[in-house]
């Protein structure tokens, strides 16, 4: 453990950051298994629903730093696949 005050709160500060960064890729996780889910079924509105949330949160999540710019893009192209499969 650090002595230093300020070490103390960077350690505190930055596992603060680790969680809120976990909390988004794990979000996302949940939204591209729910896609998923909705495709398999063929419900094109639930489908739909899902595709929108999981764009969003992952805009935000690389607005925030949580993901890489490149990552978030590849995410969302791969989301974008996924959806128009189930609608061809």
């Amino acid at each position: 453990m650090a002595n230093i005050h300020s070490q103390k709160k960077r350690i505190l500060r930055t596992e603060r950051e680790r969680l809120e960064n976990r909390r988004y890729t794990s979000t996302i996780k949940t939204y591209f298994r729910r896609l998923e889910t909705a495709v398999g079924a063929g419900d094109d509105a639930a489908a739909d629903a899902e595709h929108k949330v999981l764009v969003k949160t992952i805009d935000k999540a690389v607005k925030v730093g949580a993901l890489h710019r490149n990552n978030g893009a590849r995410k969302k192209s791969r989301a974008a696949r996924l959806r128009k499969s189930a609608s061809a």
